[in-house]
């Protein structure tokens, strides 16, 4: 085994009614004075919201502030609203009822509402480096982006088109009842889902050899997300098929599956500006990258996968070469099997001029000062290259 340092201090409440210790939760981790954050009116119209709400003014609490409107790929101008009603309002704790957005939201609050002094986007253009943070709380409604144990947000600068994230506090704890997953439509469900596969694919795809234990727990959660990925588009009522994949999109994105590993990232280097450019769903732009940015580098090491191809498809025949073009092959098609995109026509934003291919790798690369990722460091040259095998 290789070093690591682990630790995931998130309390995880999961079940059927776990939304009923919300309260008492937030009360263990010292909140007395709380703002909601939720997204669209799904969490009102479902009595969610409500139903929190009351346990809030019947608990004894000191003040309460509700605040929705967080959209997907969340925005920095709400974000600093938010913190802005947050310290007027004094608030203590900040309680995430939604999926990846309303959360990174929440923990962009947090960091605000504790550094007033300070404007968050200081933070996550990496000038500075914040540590003091409120704490924050998780009422998950969508299994998807794993930001309920994860420890990192991200956001989107509208002024600049910019999406970046950066190293947060993990949320104290997250509710889990599948049962409030269960109404997500189709489209931000099988996006989701790509989401949770790629938090461990990236931490998958490593040039680090040993660590077995990692390789099985990563392997299998791959394996039960994409067989539980099915059941739930058989079956969209299937209460087990989203269970499962609730837990492994928080289990995915913990770091348990990377563990004694160097984190990889490209595919969300890449996808990060397709989505903060374009407005385009965060899971998508994932897909989208995916196989051209494995095209491009499988030959870096390409035992890495065709190990891949074995253990998840069982494709044993021909060369490693052919093993590994094989095993990114079939989860391309995996990604098409699911109504996911896997180039820009697919994912709606149609075929590109190579200026604005240049663009969107100047975009990855910081003015191509820096290249980005480990398992093949990228520069402009080579992102420009991967997005135009992507561009039809």
């Amino acid at each position: 085994m290789h070093s690591f340092e682990y630790f995931c201090p998130t309390e995880i409440i999961f079940g059927q009614g776990a939304e009923d210790k919300v309260a008492d939760k937030i009360r263990k981790y010292g909140g007395k004075r709380v703002m909601i954050l939720y997204g669209g009116g799904s969490a009102l119209k479902s009595g969610l919201v409500p139903k929190i709400e009351r346990q809030i003014k019947v608990g004894g609490f000191d003040g309460l502030k509700i605040l929705g409107g967080v959209k997907p790929n969340p925005r920095l101008s709400f974000a600093r609203q938010a913190v802005r009603n947050a310290i007027d309002a004094k608030i203590d704790f900040v309680l995430a009822v939604g999926g990846g957005s309303v959360i990174d939201t929440a923990k962009a609050v947090a960091l605000g509402a504790a550094n007033p002094e300070v404007d968050i986007w200081e933070h996550w253009s990496k000038k500075i480096t914040l540590e003091k943070s409120l704490p924050v709380g998780v009422v998950l409604t969508i299994a998807a982006a794993g930001s309920e144990t994860s420890d990192s947000a991200v956001l989107t600068n509208e002024d600049t088109g910019k999406k970046a994230g950066v190293t947060t506090p993990r949320p104290v704890f997250a509710i889990m009842n599948p049962e409030l997953a269960m109404t997500v439509p189709h489209y931000p469900l099988i996006c989701g889902i790509a989401d949770i596969l790629m938090h461990t694919l990236e931490r998958y795809f490593t040039r680090v050899e040993g660590n077995e234990f990692t390789d099985m727990v990563a392997e299998s959660l791959i394996r039960n997300v994409m067989a539980q990925s099915k059941a739930i588009l058989a079956n969209p009522q299937d209460l087990h098929a989203m269970s499962e994949i609730m837990w492994c999109g928080s289990v995915s994105h913990t770091g348990f599956t990377g563990l004694g590993r160097e984190r990889d990232f490209s595919a969300h280097k890449l996808g990060h500006e397709l989505s903060g450019r374009y407005d385009v769903a965060h899971g998508a732009s994932l897909t989208t990258v995916w196989a051209s940015w494995a095209r491009t580098v499988y030959t870096v090491k390409p035992e890495r996968f065709a190990h891949f191809a074995e253990e998840i498809f069982g494709i044993k025949d021909g060369s490693i070469d052919e093993r590994a073009r094989a095993g990114i092959d079939a989860l391309e098609n995996y990604f098409r099997e699911m109504n996911l995109p896997t180039n820009f026509t697919e994912l709606g934003i149609g075929i590109q001029s190579d200026d604005e291919l240049k663009f969107l790798a100047d975009m990855v690369t910081f003015g191509g000062t820096k290249k980005v990722a480990t398992f093949l460091p990228m520069d402009k040259d080579l992102v420009f290259k991967i997005f135009s095998k992507a561009n039809h």
